[in-house]
């Protein structure tokens, strides 16, 4: 991802006011709040999301290596995701896209079924093939602990915690291939996103992007060309739970995954902490991520998809 460095207004809908629905977010939220409470001695719970499990998932992805689009890391990566989401009973298939010659794929885990639209829950697994921001090594590849195998990690956490039985809800986690090689050999950011979003043949209710979300010092402004409305449900989720981590107050503009589907007016919001310091250095290593972090994000994410009809 990148700085955006053109200014864009805020893509907003309106606040939903229905009584009947606040009234059932609050249940969630109460519901998910003693989940919280008990969950010192509910830990192996297969519906409490688990950051202890979710920093494995990242440690696991970088075993494999830097996750280039074409290298042999990269399919390794992407057939133990495909095979992970199909042991968790998710309906799994692959987006094809050829990309400056690269082949591209977008991996997608289906759960549930909804006449609103899908609910897209999106993170990249590929990684920078250049730490053009280490002062020392700006050819070696980015390792991407936290700007990649976070969000992946806390993507097939919640594969594992959410129930089989949606109650009317439709999930897509879906796992965006070239994203992070924009401005590298004439690439351009989030490629994978963009082709999957020109190809949709129906249309998500809502996108959220979780990227570089497993930083030790994790504070996740509202990103600012996100959907206002999304930002203001998931963060009030996020103040309820006691989710430090997320900031109340706008950080700024980001071209990410979530840019492609605001560009064809689907809701979308992208929970990102840019302020990383080892951001595309050789320095984003294993040791800079922590399980409370992705334990946070994931825990909240978890309860907002509940919440929603």
């Amino acid at each position: 991802m990148r700085i955006a460095t053109i200014s864009r207004a805020l893509i907003t809908h309106p606040m939903l006011s229905n009584q009947h629905k606040a009234t059932r977010i609050r249940i969630v939220l109460l519901v998910s709040a003693l989940a919280l409470a008990a969950s010192g001695c509910a830990r192996n719970s297969a519906t409490v999301f688990d950051g202890e499990e979710a920093l494995l998932l990242a440690g696991r992805q970088m075993t494999f290596g830097a996750r280039i689009p074409g290298t042999a890391a990269h399919a390794e990566a992407e057939e133990w995701i495909a095979a992970s989401l199909e042991a968790l009973g998710w309906e799994t298939s692959v987006h094809t896209v050829i990309y400056r010659g690269v082949e591209l794929h977008n991996l997608v885990g289906k759960r549930g079924a909804s006449n609103d639209g899908p609910i897209v829950i999106g993170a990249h697994y590929d990684t920078r093939p250049k730490a053009d921001r280490d002062p020392v090594d700006p050819e070696q590849p980015v390792p991407g602990a936290n700007d990649g195998a976070s969000g992946v990690a806390i993507l097939l956490e919640l594969a594992r915690v959410l129930p089989s039985d949606l109650d009317g809800r439709e999930i897509w986690l879906t796992f965006f291939d070239g994203e992070d090689s924009g401005g590298l050999d004439g690439w351009e950011w989030s490629a994978g996103a963009a082709a999957f979003a020109a190809d949709l043949t129906v249309t998500p209710q809502a996108v959220v992007i979780l990227d570089m979300v497993g930083d030790v010092d994790l504070q996740i402004r509202r990103e600012a060309t996100s959907d206002a409305s999304l930002l203001d449900e998931i963060w009030s989720i996020a103040d309820t739970l006691g989710a430090r981590a997320f900031v109340q107050e706008t950080g700024v503009p980001i071209m990410d995954d979530h840019r492609p589907f605001l560009d064809r007016g689907i809701p979308a919001v992208d929970i990102i902490d840019l302020q990383y310091a080892h951001w595309h250095t050789t320095a984003d290593t294993l040791d800079k991520i922590s399980a409370e972090s992705l334990e946070q994000v994931g825990r909240v994410v978890q309860a907002w998809i509940l919440s929603r009809r």
